[in-house]
This record gives structure tokens, sequence and C-alpha cells, in this order.
């Protein structure tokens, strides 16, 4: 995976095992894999006012996941991007 790191901060903590990624302290997580389509895919997680998070559009960017179209019949997960947003404090 390419994580880029889009401004300046403390980001939010996230593993990656396998297909899978996982935000905060198992807060939130996503098998990448099931998200492939035929067409390039974005996956906004944000924090919402309470500072919970979500993987729809809300009030805190917190990662934006680009997974590029499908071009063969395995997933690779070196082909996704992420960038990463400053939390808010």
């Amino acid at each position: 995976m390419k994580i880029v790191e889009v401004n300046e901060g403390k980001k939010i903590d996230y593993t990656i095992n396998g297909n899978k990624i996982t935000f905060g302290d198992d807060e939130l997580t996503l098998n990448l894999s099931k998200y492939e389509r035929d067409e390039e895919v974005t996956i906004n997680i944000c924090n919402d006012e309470e500072g919970i998070l979500t993987s729809s559009l809300s009030k805190y960017f917190v990662a934006n996941i680009i997974i590029p179209a499908k071009t063969q019949d395995k997933f690779n997960i070196d082909d996704v991007t992420m960038n990463l947003w400053a939390l808010e404090v």
C-alpha cells in the first residue's frame, strides 16, 4: 500500500493484515479486496462531531483509500493508495 501524508500533524493509528486495514483501537476494519470493482473506488474514512469513525463522509477526513480499477483476477494491496489527514485536536 502506498501511504501519502496529505498534511502535517498526528495521523490515525492503523494496521494492515493481508487485505484488511484496521483503524484506531479496532474501531473500524475493512477488507479492501471486497471493494475492488471494474472502476476506481474511493473510500472516505472520517470522524464525526463525536469522534466516531465512519466509512462515509462526515465532519473530518481521516483517510482516503483509493483502490484502482480491477486489472487482474487477484487483488494486490500494493496497488492501493491511502491518503492520511491530520487528526482534529
